[in-house]
């Protein structure tokens, strides 16, 4: 069996409706840009070969990462950024695309007692889980301004736990529970039910501060038992 996919929602796996898992290789992101730097650099144009002399006043390797494809490759000033911050450019799956973006500012917030909101991208016409049922799920993580930080989508299998079990962050278990298969949703989760300890930024992944707000984008794909009532 192929080993558990990590998960920054909680020690779980990612599973599929077999139970099987794919683990994901924390050092691709950065071991693809060390390789594209290395193959800009054999093949800068002659005119702009004058550029390279700067790279041993540069400060960091990422100033001459910035350099090298800026120059040869004519990047974009936010791919720019995007590198500088230490983060490859957003091009990732999403549950919810730009015309989806556009429906959801029409669509009324749904405040709950404890903080969190949300917006029914879609209602789902499945059962509703009960507490400590088990749930797959699709889920998209964000900060507040929408770059993504953890995807169920990019590990290829839904997320797989028991909904109302402290399995997963609060936000996500309250806002689960209250959804039929089938739908999807945007929460937005305040900080304390959110990640109290924050999470450190990693290569694709931006800094989640302790208790601050997150926003979820999840659709409940189905319920392990009780497909069988789905309309």
């Amino acid at each position: 069996m192929a080993a558990s996919s990590p998960s920054l929602l909680l020690p779980l796996v990612s599973a599929s409706r077999d139970g099987l898992s794919v683990k994901k290789n924390p050092n691709t992101s950065r071991h693809i840009v060390a390789t594209r730097v290395k193959y800009e650099l054999r093949n800068i144009p002659s005119e702009t070969r004058e550029h390279s002399c700067r790279f041993n006043s540069l400060s960091t390797r990422r100033d001459a990462m910035l350099l090298v494809l800026g120059v040869s490759g004519g990047l974009s000033m936010s791919t720019l950024a995007a590198y500088a911050a230490g983060l490859p450019p957003e091009d990732k799956p999403r549950l919810c695309e730009a015309e989806c973006e556009k429906e959801l500012e029409n669509v009324p917030m749904v405040t709950t007692e404890s903080g969190l909101q949300y917006k029914d991208i879609k209602v789902g016409r499945g059962p509703t889980p009960p507490v400590g049922f088990q749930v797959a799920a699709n889920y998209v993580a964000m900060v507040p301004s929408g770059q993504i930080f953890d995807s169920s989508l990019e590990k290829g299998l839904p997320y797989l736990f028991r909904v109302g079990s402290g399995q997963v962050i609060k936000g996500l278990d309250e806002g689960i529970l209250s959804m039929k298969a089938g739908g999807k949703r945007r929460l937005y989760i305040p900080g304390p039910l959110a990640f109290p300890k924050g999470l450190t930024s990693a290569p694709g992944r931006p800094r989640v501060a302790p208790n601050s707000p997150v926003v979820f984008d999840v659709s409940l794909e189905y319920i392990p038992g009780l497909e069988s009532d789905e309309e």
